[in-house]
């Protein structure tokens, strides 16, 4: 079983994530934070797998959340799902130890799916 942690400031966002990934009975979905400070510490006190965070949050960005997580939990996947998904933004993000960048446009869950896929595929 792959657990997953959602961060995203948006309840909905978190919502449909949720929903979506847990249609994979190979997942589950540990819990939700709702800014980069509480994905850090949910993170810190769940221990997932897969860490999913959105950049653009209160308290700290999804950047310095996953810089913060990935020294301290090196084997939890960092996976940013976005809406300002860029070159850069993606550079900043692998020097923070994020896995991949995804963005958020149409086909994006899609994306995201498909990734974690793989991700499982790998751990197994």
């Amino acid at each position: 079983m792959t657990r997953i942690l959602i961060a995203d400031d948006n309840a909905q966002v978190r919502t449909a994530l949720r929903i979506c990934l847990e249609m994979n009975r190979s997942w589950q979905v540990c819990g939700e934070a709702q800014d980069g400070q509480d994905a850090v510490e949910q993170a810190q006190r769940l221990k997932p797998d897969v860490l999913l965070l959105d950049y653009a949050m209160p308290a700290i960005n999804g950047v310095e959340a996953a810089r913060q997580v990935s020294s301290s939990l090196p084997e939890c996947v960092l996976i940013l799902f976005t809406m300002f998904a860029s070159t850069q933004l993606s550079q900043l993000a692998q020097a923070a130890g994020v896995h991949t960048v995804i963005s958020k446009d149409v086909g994006g869950v899609r994306a995201l799916v498909q990734t974690l896929e793989k991700i499982t595929i790998s751990a197994a």
